[in-house]
């Protein structure tokens, strides 16, 4: 394998070896998403899918890696994705933390990869939660890169 340079284990190159397994179905798994846009950077903190929500904070790769994610994690709830380690984060806490402040929250799970830099995620969420001075509950999930979830 060629050096990445950046020396980051999350972006080393890795095959997931899977059974084949006989599709006798032909059910389509049903989208759970409830609002647009969900990228950080463009939700309005007072968007009216935020107020009196249970919120899912999710890196990108989470619903690439969990193929049941919709169901899983996302049903029910409003959603914001990010990632920690491309996008531009300035001012993510500070729009997180607008978030908790212009609305009654219910809960924040934050769904994480498994890879070191996505934890970033977690903890800009935290830091949001108490920069708002919100007591809200507040669940990490870590996803592995094979799709299930680490305890």
């Amino acid at each position: 394998m060629a050096n990445l340079g950046c020396g980051c284990p999350g972006s080393m190159a890795r095959t997931i070896e899977r059974q084949e397994t006989e599709d006798t179905t032909n059910v389509k798994a049903r989208s759970e998403l409830r609002q647009w846009p969900v990228q950080l950077h463009l939700v309005p903190p007072a968007a009216p899918y935020f107020q009196n929500a249970d919120i899912l904070i999710c890196a990108d790769c989470v619903a690439f890696a969990m193929g049941s994610m919709h169901q899983d994690l996302l049903k029910g709830k409003a959603l914001a994705i990010a990632c920690p380690k491309l996008d531009d984060t300035t001012g993510y806490v500070e729009k997180l933390a607008a978030i908790f402040n212009a609305n009654e929250i219910k809960s924040i799970a934050v769904a994480i990869m498994e890879v070191p830099c996505c934890r970033g995620l977690d903890v800009m969420v935290r830091e949001a939660l108490a920069q708002s001075g919100k007591n809200i509950p507040l669940e990490s999930l870590v996803i592995g890169i094979d799709g299930e979830r680490r305890k």
